[in-house]
């Protein structure tokens, strides 16, 4: 049986599709933006290593301190576009509403470097409302994300970093296709898009064990 969330909000409400998304054998995993380390404990339960990085601080202090120590954990403060991390060297890659704090393009191509051939990436983001047809369906979901927030009593962990998104979905769709190509995109209610890639495989690829 699964441990009870320790809260819930619409970041969180992604997460089991995040970890479905989990390739079997899963050796080496990278949560980007990784906040307090909820989605990365999580993630230690299907794959044998899990790094998260965050520029914050707080955030890094927080998540070390509830992970008890376990050694399929490793949180790194830092700019994830800075940071010495190894190419070619992950399995899976996620990042829950954290590329609209960094440049996007920037963002995602180094995933793509640091992402194993054969690997999975998963980045579900926050965008804003441009045009009549986002702004109709922003219009048609909020009377479902007002009560879902209210049934799921939704909160935010103190100190959470916030920022304003910059690009709009179509711009998002868009810049994602040009980067990942075959990546798939889609919207999802509570205000979140997901991008889901599979890096292209070299000959002899396999997952890290």
């Amino acid at each position: 049986m699964r441990p009870p969330e320790p809260y819930w909000n619409t970041n969180v409400a992604r997460h089991n599709g995040i970890l479905r998304a989990v390739p079997e054998g899963c050796g080496e995993a990278l949560d980007v933006g990784c906040g307090d380390g909820l989605l990365a404990r999580k993630l230690a339960r299907r794959a044998r290593h899990v790094t998260g990085i965050d520029s914050s601080p707080g955030m890094i202090a927080r998540a070390r301190e509830q992970s008890g120590g376990d050694p399929a954990l490793t949180f790194l403060e830092g700019d994830f576009l800075t940071a010495e991390l190894p190419h070619h060297a992950y399995d899976f890659i996620c990042s829950v509403t954290a590329v609209h704090h960094m440049d996007f393009a920037a963002a995602l191509t180094r995933m793509r470097e640091v992402l194993r051939p054969g690997g999975t990436l998963v980045v579900v983001g926050l965008a804003r409302e441009a045009g009549p047809g986002e702004w109709a369906a922003l219009i048609a979901a909020a009377p479902i994300v007002r009560v879902t927030k209210i049934l799921r009593r939704a909160r935010t962990p103190e100190g959470m970093p916030v920022a304003a998104p910059r690009m709009s979905y179509r711009q998002v769709r868009t810049a994602a296709r040009d980067l990942l190509p075959g990546v798939r995109y889609r919207r999802h209610v509570l205000r979140r898009y997901a991008l889901t890639w599979h890096k292209p495989a070299g000959p002899g690829t396999a997952l890290a064990r």
